[in-house]
């Protein structure tokens, strides 16, 4: 999720690194009880579930994650704080089959859908039902995805008719499978809206807070934490900042009625959060008393290597709070409408213990399904991977912060070599990127300032492990996000407002998704990204043995800091991968060691090796114990050599 209009990634790492008790690991216990069932069965979606058309997975898992509200959007007025009206907004009959045939040319095997369940949103919605938000406690105008108001719903923004909006979205899902493409939603554990109502939970299930015992800080069943005594206060505005960039509005008089105040999303327990707090949300209880300690059964530590039958086992006929619960029921609901997977916001704030008995109950129900999550310290990633049941963990503060020093010029590519050695028990489970909705585009001037620098920190992030890459819209056609939307940065594509994204609606094109206004260096640069992304999804070799070039070639003349080399191969296949990061070219004989030749088992002679990106030819000389290739790199060029 992005923080407040003032934060910075680097800030955001900082925090959660000195993060409350209330998310780290402990232990405190309850006898166990008799466990409750699911509160009903799921409603059926008004229109039945298409299942995933499977494909054979011969190469690696690629995500390409696409902001729904704006992916869509042919209005390119773009005004600060403007409406729908006037900015207009993506819908999900937008995203069509030639929108989904267009992904699906980027190696894609999983779309995720940002900004789907229906979230706090400063526009009138009464007309279905739906209560009004306070722009006081809402971050932009058309809200933070991050701030669910109601998880068993979708966002009526994103829909033609809002009435029908289950439907629309079920549509959405079923148009997706049938491209071959499964998908992956947000389910945000950690809090929800000051404001939370769900209008389309299923009989027999409670709104978040509905049965709490206000009265006290803490009970463990409660949904919620409380500021016993005390009424919420909206936070003092810094910087000038006002709701709505300043218009007037019915409800935006500095007040927000709550009370008792509950403790807000990032744990603050202050009844006046601070602005740069996540004072939009409140915090969910998961049984974690305010002195950090656990009022629910402890995993013991060898569960770390048993199975997902035996977590799911191990919380059988166990009693655990009550939001564990809620949750699980969510994500059943979810399931059956037939999303494939979830990626968890913030999961390193809710205990390692939920994420196992979440994630085996869902993967009970569904062994396939997808299950990636928000993780920023490195300390607790074995345990969320082991303990928790994750599949897979965002590698941001490892291999994308390294990758993004090395694209603006101040980083050594001898990191990603210490990188990935470090995560060699785990590289399988960590999930690479280059953007996201949380960091800065590549092309915005406070990145990199050019999509092309993405090029070789691309091939490196997509090839170089076995883990899933993922890709975020508008990425392979170079958007810089440099638009002031109205709350927020830029240098990042808003989530909070209405907006037109630039560089991607030249691909849009008015709804045909042909790339009909791409530019010409646009169209290389997506072009580059379909060649590169094909062969990590389809080229198994990709899913083979790894060793990094790096450390043997670091005195090789030409070689330098800004250049990376590592090879990957099984028993059929092998291919040396080189990257220059530098703006200017570079040229070595890339020296293959000893022990890589015996592996290889090579002699002896000349070995013909053919650029996967290019279809130039190079030739591996190997004489005795030694072998080497003369690399020719342009700036910011890579090659793929197999043979």
């Amino acid at each position: 999720m992005q923080f407040s209009i003032y934060s910075k990634p680097s800030r955001k790492k900082a925090w959660l690194l000195s993060a409350l008790a209330i998310a780290l690991l402990g232990s405190c216990g309850k006898a166990p009880v008799q466990n409750q069932k699911p509160a009903t069965e799921v409603k059926k979606a008004a229109e039945k579930p298409a299942p995933a058309q499977a494909e054979a997975q011969t190469g690696k898992v690629v995500v390409y994650q696409l902001f729904t509200r704006l992916f869509g959007n042919s209005n390119n007025t773009n005004q600060p704080w403007g409406t729908i009206e006037q900015n207009g907004v993506g819908k999900f009959n937008d995203i069509n089959e030639a929108a989904l045939k267009g992904i699906k040319e980027l190696g894609a095997s999983y779309v995720w859908y940002t900004g789907i369940l229906h979230h706090a949103v400063i526009r009138d919605y009464s007309a279905y039902g739906i209560s009004h938000d306070d722009p006081d406690v809402v971050k932009g105008r058309a809200g933070s995805p991050y701030a669910v108001k109601d998880y068993y719903s979708v966002n009526p923004d994103l829909a033609v008719d809002p009435a029908k909006r289950l439907e629309e979205f079920q549509a959405l899902i079923n148009r997706t499978h049938a491209q071959g493409l499964k998908v992956i939603i947000d389910i945000v554990p950690n809090h929800v809206a000051r404001h939370y109502q769900s209008l389309h939970k299923p009989e027999g299930i409670e709104d978040f807070g509905a049965n709490d015992d206000t009265s006290v800080e803490y009970k463990r069943d409660n949904n919620f934490y409380y500021v016993v005594g005390q009424p919420f206060q909206v936070p003092k505005p810094q910087n000038g900042y006002q709701p709505l960039g300043g218009e007037a509005h019915p409800l935006s008089d500095g007040k927000f009625e709550e009370t008792p105040a509950k403790w807000t999303g990032n744990g603050s327990r202050l009844a006046q959060p601070d602005f740069n707090d996540w004072y939009e949300t409140v915090k969910v209880n998961y049984g974690v008393k305010p002195d950090g300690s656990y009022d629910f059964d402890s995993l013991p530590a060898d569960y770390a290597t048993k199975s997902v039958q035996q977590h799911a086992a191990f919380w059988q006929g166990k009693d655990v709070p009550n939001s564990w619960l809620k949750f699980r029921d969510i994500t059943f609901y979810w399931l059956d409408k037939g999303v494939d997977g979830f990626r968890f916001d913030m999961a390193e704030m809710v205990p390692v213990e939920f994420w196992s008995f979440l994630n085996s109950s869902i993967k009970t129900k569904n062994p396939n399904a997808f299950l990636l999550a928000e993780v920023y310290n490195p300390a607790l990633y074995r345990d969320y991977i082991r303990l928790g049941k994750m599949d897979y963990l965002y590698d941001k503060v490892e291999m994308y912060d390294s990758l993004k020093l090395v694209m603006q010029g101040t980083g050594s590519t001898d990191a990603i070599a210490s990188v990935q050695q470090g995560m060699a028990d785990i590289e399988h489970h960590m999930l690479h990127f280059l953007e996201n909705h949380d960091e800065q585009r590549i092309a915005a001037p406070e990145f990199a300032g050019d999509a092309n620098k993405a090029k070789p920190a691309m091939v490196v992030s997509a090839l170089i492990s076995s883990s899933p890459t993922m890709l975020y819209f508008g990425q392979e056609v170079g958007e810089s996000g440099t638009l002031d939307s109205g709350f927020g940065d830029p240098s990042r594509t808003t989530i909070f407002d209405y907006a037109g994204v630039p560089a991607h609606q030249n691909w849009l094109n008015d709804g045909k998704f042909d790339g009909g206004k791409l530019t010409e260096e646009q169209k290389q640069l997506r072009e580059f990204y379909v060649k590169l992304m094909t062969l990590s999804a389809t080229e198994a070799v990709f899913n083979g043995a790894y060793q990094e070039l790096h450390t043997v070639n670091k005195t090789t003349q030409g070689y330098t800091d800004k250049t990376y080399a590592f090879t990957r191969f099984n028993d059929t296949t092998k291919v040396i991968v080189a990257s220059n990061f530098a703006s200017t070219a570079t040229s070595f004989a890339l020296t293959l060691p000893a022990d890589l030749l015996q592996q290889w088992q090579l002699s002896g002679g000349d070995v013909e090796l053919k650029d996967m990106l290019s279809e130039r030819k190079a030739s591996l000389k190997v004489t005795g114990d030694t072998a080497s290739v003369q690399i020719d790199l342009a700036p910011l060029e890579s090659v793929v050599l197999k043979f």
